[in-house]
């Protein structure tokens, strides 16, 4: 059986001050009327039902996501006590999945992507469980054909063409995985035709993915399945915190996607998006006339080029302004150069510096 497992403990702080600790990106409401929890769920639709749906995310997180998502069981959220990457979220989740289904397929992705239509979404998914169901030790993952050459993103090399899953699908054997490159690398791979940004939403068998992190991380796995023994039992959350604490941060593509032998690459068929930081929302919401991006109420005078989000009926006014990203909160505002954002993470490590916690 399929289960869906939704990776949703970021802190998406390039989007301060908007995300915070309490409510990072995933649980705003930045493209659209939902928030990007919300829509991950939606995007779904009858792929796995509610009772094969996990979210993984930081234990402070849990309240407010069974807020946003009253429809799942409470044990269908799961909160990590610390922050350990990726790799120990999959592996506890194949190990949770594999207690009532040892056959389990995983369809794992993160909560704060923008990925339109639904349809197209649901149909790549089920083509990649096709190619699990061919090869139940593949690994499928998702490639998104770049539109130019991005120096934040992974990149994945393509190799031969896979056959019989459908006339649609374009799906290949991955030759390999490449690191963030530099400007002039990027040019290369997006000239090339060979290279795919890494979408970071994967399908395989939940066996593999142990399998795998037996081989390569037998510690993390050690430490997962002592979590898991003790699930139902009185002594889960300090079995939880004291064993999950010990793990070492890594990421699924180190300890995984980097030494695996048959990975198939789909390359995406539908419109994707990592929403990494502001300027995503011109790309996501578009421009008025005068090249601005506004979310709510905005009065600008010879302003052009400039992002500005506002809630609550606050006004914001902008006087000659050129490329500036301006946001509003309700105890903190930002006004910043639009080539300046990715200094934003400076910002929220400053602000920990100081030990101004009510603006984190």
């Amino acid at each position: 059986m399929l289960h869906a497992i939704v990776m949703a403990g970021g802190t998406g702080t390039r989007f301060w001050p908007a995300s915070r600790n309490d409510a990072p990106k995933q649980l705003l409401q930045l493209v659209g009327e939902q928030t990007m929890l919300r829509q991950t769920v939606d995007r779904l639709g009858e792929l796995a039902p509610k009772e094969r749906q996990l979210i993984i995310t930081n234990r402070r997180l849990v309240e407010t996501i069974r807020s946003q998502l009253p429809e799942l069981p409470a044990s269908a959220i799961v909160g990590e006590p610390c922050k350990r990457d990726t790799a120990p979220c999959v592996g506890l989740a194949a190990l949770l999945v594999s207690r009532d289904d040892p056959d389990a397929t995983m369809a794992v992705m993160p909560a704060d992507h923008v990925i339109r239509p639904a349809e197209k979404f649901q149909a790549a998914i089920r083509q990649a469980v096709a190619l699990v169901d061919a090869s139940p030790r593949r690994i499928v993952t998702f490639g998104i054909k770049p539109t130019y050459p991005a120096e934040i993103f992974g990149y994945i090399q393509r190799g031969e063409k896979i056959q019989g899953i459908g006339a649609d699908a374009k799906a290949f054997k991955v030759k390999q995985f490449k690191e963030k490159p530099d400007l002039v690398t990027a040019k290369k791979y997006l000239d090339s035709g060979e290279y795919y940004w890494n979408g970071g939403i994967f399908v395989w068998r939940a066996r593999t993915i142990l399998d795998a992190l037996r081989e390569r991380q037998p510690a993390m796995l050690g430490h997962l399945e002592a979590i898991v023994k003790a699930w139902d039992t009185s002594e889960r959350d300090a079995v939880l915190d004291r064993e999950f604490t010990a793990i070492k941060p890594i990421s699924i593509d180190y300890a995984v996607m980097e030494h695996a032998t048959d990975v198939a690459v789909i390359e995406a068929p539908f419109e994707w998006d990592d929403l990494g930081g502001w300027q995503s929302l011109t790309r996501l919401i578009g421009q008025d006339e005068n090249t601005n991006t506004i979310v709510g109420k905005h009065l600008g005078l010879g302003t052009s080029g400039t992002i500005v989000r506002t809630a609550d009926d606050h006004l914001v006014v902008t006087l000659g302004l050129k490329d500036v990203i301006v946001v509003h909160t309700p105890n903190a505002t930002l006004v910043a150069d639009k080539h300046c954002e990715e200094q934003i993470r400076q910002v929220v490590k400053r602000l920990e510096e100081l030990g101004w916690s009510e603006y984190l």
